[in-house]
């Protein structure tokens, strides 16, 4: 699949689930805010409470990329644990690599983090990690391999050139991005994670 083809893709499936899932997805957003297709223009029937909490649903996979596989595991894993199982999970699936690769600023887009930890560039507590589903824990260090931080897409992260999209960095990372490292200090909260979705729709999704 080309770089343009994946882009459409994107643009196409932001519109359809009503958020923008990249930089550039954001400018089409804009233009069209509205669902792709014929019928994209006209006003939206009531929904179903089923299409509303699928809507959620794929959200959630969207925003982090994950197969529906993986997100069901994720989702039998958050029930088991003490807490909202919903907050549970999201705050499970931000631990992994290839998110907090994202939220410290080294990547643009989580498909650029992913890929950056797929080709081998991070390192995880000084050793090469390459599954982008990996769970860091707390304390923790992610940092760009020595021979890929002179490589011009980090030396770009480096400068800073992806915080006009990313945000501010979450209050559970500390980030030295001139040395293209990050600690996970503790454990992410629901509260201030970057992600778009009502995670109990996400609940009762897979509880129906």
């Amino acid at each position: 699949m080309t770089s343009v083809t994946r882009s459409r893709r994107q643009v196409r499936l932001s519109r359809a689930l009503g958020l923008a899932l990249t930089p550039k997805a954001v400018k089409h957003f804009e233009k069209r805010p509205y669902p792709p297709g014929e019928h994209g223009r006209a006003r939206r029937r009531t929904e179903s409470d089923y299409a509303v909490r699928l809507r959620e649903k794929q959200r959630l996979r969207a925003q982090y990329m994950l197969r529906e596989k993986q997100l069901v595991k994720v989702y039998e894993n958050a029930r088991k644990q003490p807490g909202l199982t919903g907050e549970v999970m999201v705050e499970d699936l931000e631990t992994r690599l290839d998110a907090l690769v994202l939220r410290s600023g080294f990547a643009r887009t989580i498909l650029q983090a992913r890929q950056h930890v797929t080709h081998r560039h991070i390192l995880v507590d000084g050793k090469i990690v390459d599954r982008p589903s990996f769970r860091v824990k707390v304390g923790q260090t992610v940092q760009v391999k020595p021979k890929s931080q002179a490589t011009t897409p980090f030396q770009v992260a480096a400068a800073g050139a992806h915080r006009d999209v990313l945000g501010a960095v979450p209050g559970y990372l500390e980030v030295q991005l001139e040395k293209l490292s990050a600690s996970l200090t503790r454990r992410p909260s629901r509260s201030e994670i970057p992600v778009t979705c009502e995670v109990q729709l996400v609940v009762e999704f897979y509880a129906r």
